[in-house]
């Protein structure tokens, strides 16, 4: 390429219109017609050309001085001194009016013409080379004059009339200075522009190719500009160009004329950032010499360019930097960037590869905001990956290339530009979220109201398999996890699940089958996890399906899942990724057979703790088996005791933990007070109930929650207030082998309050073997009103009102009274059974008395054995 000043300038015309057809049948009709008929174009005086004489027009009178101007004219003689002197007149009046319209109104008017009929349409902008002081630049376009845009008729027609005559004009070096008012003039940039040769007739195209240097001006005001426009500050732009041109057109000069033009650029004519769209993204891990570890990310995007420029950028580099708290605090430095060299062609996509490392991540970056839990890497995390754009800013590096100029530098080291990331969501990234060895708590019923401790809480193990993003192509491994996850069944929700708690997890890399990649198995073990549960409803629906539907209840989990890292960079915590898993329940009934009959309780240690008038408080050790796979622990917990539907009292339990299989010593205090629990409709019934227990009869207690049962969770305990379990009463004492006794009417085998009797024929007195159910306390018999029989007929009666104590285990009642039936078959059946023994029946109401508490009950006994002696 040429130097400045010696630039070749390479300019061709091209023919566009011809000559208006009106013109041409104008001037061929001035050579045809004959001269008699004059028109505005026939000369005012015209010589015959046979003779060369005056032609006389007849028939009109002339105006004296005319006529003697025409006489002058055909008398040679005598005026042949004054006619020169006539014509150079005329020719100095022409010259004159020539300089007065060229000189004083054409400029103006063709100037008004060329500003609306020229017209340039750049065809091709490159960049030759850069320089150390700017860009050497070749400009292509074509220049054209069109007449039709020229709005007033008298400037189009001189404007047209004007440049037919010059024809072309021809430009010398010049230089162009670009400044902007509104900025105080600060210099924008200078060119150096060669000498341009261009036609100017109307319709003519000249096509221009010229090489140019050019230099920015202010860097700081340049720097102003760029940032109000990035910040959407530059609503318009006024632009000023001024440059003196020397100017001639054939053989005439016009010196050096200065130009000056204002342009205006609102609003749409403000060019845009160009659109783009990120083709691939990688990142990776890389060694960094003296550094260590650190990350590499890889960039592949796709520039829109509707530009018509063509030029090659050097290799530079830019700093990336992210958002912080908040939008006043400066930007936070992540990372490193450079492209390599990079040719741009016009109007074609422009291919961009960059390359950014990460060599660590700052603090200000991975510490919490003031006032939040969240850190600025959080928070650029979770909008990537949940598929919302988020923002990035690049800044000119401070440390720039050698092969950049160092204008480009200076000019981008302080200039940040937004550039809008668009997030990627990558789906499910957390698959077959699940909870294992579920372990249930009941809350602390002295926990305060809408506390975590006053909901109940599940212990289990969380498994988790995570698809890695295939643009991760580094080692991870998890160090804690914790989530906020919504419990639903059959799509209502549940509750939910508080797993807010970090919690340590460990992970294992596994190698996927398919196409997907590779994923991280990921477990966590979680404690004491609150479950608040928001409806009732839906958790009777559960409890019921558990209970009674002998079949798994599958749960459906949706969960934020919080993740903390272990990168090449640090901890990085990941937060807020979405997960979706189904939980199976086992059923607290497998199969729906056995129902609560598989518990088996024995209750032992039966212990009188309080008494008073119409009840009792009283403990026990209970052994059960629990049939279900699920552990529980319950801090407190109150059921109603029902039996027929009315409440005859409560029991109580305290820090009990439950267990899967055979379950010892489980503490239960109860209150029997039917009167208080159930009304005065509730005694005849406890009375039915006691004498049917001691009478060894099958009896059931149904247990029920209630509002109170869980004082934190009085929502729960009305929920599971539905649901009335319903519990054989179970034995006091093991059941009497080899009793071949008893039948199918309700009662059943075993050991009864009346374990054996003695009767003396003599004394007619009678001795009893008592069987008591208290181990510790000592019950006391106030009154007896007993018949004996045998097979259901009458052997004799016992009346006795001295109360007398029954001590714990079996103890000897005194002798009573008995008063026989004499001459009955049972009476009989007695005397023949002398020496021996007999099986008897009895039927029986006592009176019983416990401390302050005392109850008439009745009893039935059937095969006591009793010995007859005389």
């Amino acid at each position: 390429m040429a130097e400045r000043g010696r630039s070749p300038v390479r300019v061709g015309s091209t023919q566009t219109s011809s000559p208006h057809p009106a013109s041409i049948k104008s001037n061929q009709s001035n050579r045809s017609q004959p001269a008699s008929h004059a028109s505005e174009r026939t000369p005012l005086l015209s010589r015959d050309e046979d003779d060369g004489g005056l032609q006389h027009l007849n028939g009109a009178p002339r105006d004296p001085s005319a006529a003697s101007l025409l006489r002058s004219f055909q008398n040679p003689g005598k005026g042949s001194r004054r006619w020169p002197s006539v014509l150079a007149l005329a020719l100095l009046c022409s010259v004159v009016v020539l300089i007065m319209v060229l000189g004083f109104v054409a400029p103006a008017v063709i100037r008004e013409y060329g500003m609306q009929a020229a017209s340039f349409k750049p065809t091709s902008l490159s960049i030759d080379s850069f320089t150390a002081s700017g860009v050497k630049a070749r400009i292509q376009g074509d220049f054209t004059m069109d007449a039709a845009k020229v709005k007033k008729k008298p400037v189009r027609d001189l404007g047209r009339f004007g440049t037919w005559i010059a024809r072309a004009v021809e430009s010398g070096e010049s230089w162009v200075e670009v400044s902007l008012p509104e900025y105080g003039n600060v210099i924008l940039g200078t060119a150096d522009v060669p000498g341009v040769k261009i036609d100017i007739r109307n319709g003519h195209t000249t096509h221009v190719d010229f090489l140019s240097d050019l230099k920015p001006g202010s860097v700081d005001g340049i720097r102003r500009i760029a940032n109000d426009w990035i910040e959407g500050r530059l609503g318009q732009l006024r632009v000023r160009g001024k440059a003196t041109v020397p100017l001639k057109s054939g053989i005439f000069s016009f010196g050096r004329q200065t130009v000056e033009q204002t342009l205006l650029f609102a609003n749409k004519d403000i060019p845009t950032m160009p659109q783009y769209q990120i083709m691939k993204l990688n990142f990776r891990e890389i060694q960094i010499p003296s550094a260590g570890n650190g990350m590499a990310v890889d960039v592949s995007l796709k520039v829109t360019n509707d530009y018509p420029v063509d030029f090659t950028v050097p290799p530079l580099r830019f700093r990336v930097l992210v958002g912080n708290c908040a939008p006043a605090d400066p930007y936070i430095p992540l990372a490193d960037a450079s492209t390599s060299e990079l040719h741009i062609e016009p109007k074609k996509d422009v291919y961009v590869n960059v390359t950014g490392v990460v060599r660590r991540l700052p603090d200000e970056l991975t510490q919490a905001c003031p006032g939040s839990h969240e850190s600025p890497l959080d928070a650029l995390l979770g909008e990537y990956i949940h598929g919302r754009d988020t923002t990035i800013y690049v800044r000119g590096s401070d440390s720039p290339s050698a092969e950049t100029p160092k204008w480009i530098s200076e000019l981008l080291s302080d200039i940040t530009v937004p550039v809008p990331f668009p997030g990627h969501s990558f789906g499910h990234l957390i698959r077959d979220f699940s909870l294992a060895d579920v372990h249930f708590g009941l809350p602390d019923p002295f926990a305060e109201p809408n506390t975590p401790a006053a909901q109940p809480h599940i212990s289990a193990k969380v498994k988790a398999l995570v698809a890695l993003p295939e643009e991760m192509n580094f080692n991870i491994s998890v160090g804690r996890v914790r989530a906020d996850a919504d419990v639903f069944y059959h799509g209502k929700k549940l509750g939910f699940l508080d797993l807010r708690k970090w919690q340590k997890a460990n992970s294992t890399r596994v190698d996927s089958q398919d196409d997907e990649g590779p994923r991280l198995a990921v477990e966590s073990v979680i404690k004491d996890a609150p479950l608040e549960v928001t409806d009732d409803d839906v958790f009777t629906d559960v409890v019921q399906a558990l209970v009674f539907g002998g079949k798994k209840v599958y749960l459906s989990i949706k969960a934020d899942v919080d993740v903390e890292m272990e990168t090449a960079l640090g901890q990085l915590a990941v937060r807020k990724i979405p997960a979706e898993g189904l939980v199976p329940v086992e059923p607290i009934n497998p199969g729906n057979r056995g129902g609560f009959g598989q518990f088996a309780p024995k209750i032992r240690n039966f212990n009188i703790l309080e008494t008073g008038k119409g009840c009792l408080v009283f403990s026990a050790e209970v052994n059960f088996t629990n049939p279900t796979l699920y552990s529980a622990t319950v801090p407190f917990v109150d059921v109603i005791l029902f039996t027929n539907e009315t409440a005859l009292g409560h029991a109580t339990a305290r820090d009990v933990t439950i267990v899967p299989g055979v379950n010892e010593g489980i503490l239960v205090t109860a209150v029997w007070d039917p009167l208080a629990a159930g009304g005065e409709a509730a005694l005849p019934i406890s009375r039915d109930f006691l004498s049917q227990y001691i009478s060894g009869w099958n009896t059931t207690l149904t247990l029920r929650t209630h509002e109170g049962s869980i004082p934190s969770q009085p929502a729960l305990g009305k929920a599971l207030a539905k649901f009335a379990v319903q519990m054989p009463t179970p034995s006091l004492s093991d059941p009497e082998p080899g009793d071949g006794n008893g039948d199918d009417d309700g009662k059943k085998k075993g050991p009864h309050f009346i374990e054996d009797a003695t009767m003396h024929l003599l004394t007619s007195r009678a001795a009893f073997t008592l069987l008591s159910p208290l181990h510790h306390s000592i019950i006391y018999l106030t009154s007896i009103n007993a018949t004996a029989f045998y097979k259901g007929d009458s052997v004799g009666r016992i009346l006795y009102s001295v109360p007398f104590a029954v001590p714990p285990g079996a103890s000897a009642s005194p002798r009573l009274p008995v008063d026989w039936s004499l001459g009955s078959v049972g009476y009989d059946a007695v005397k023949g059974a002398l020496g021996g023994t007999l099986k008897l029946s009895a039927k029986a109401t006592v009176g019983v008395r416990v401390g302050k508490w005392e109850e008439r009950i009745w009893f039935e006994g059937k095969g006591i054995g009793a010995k007859v002696r005389l």
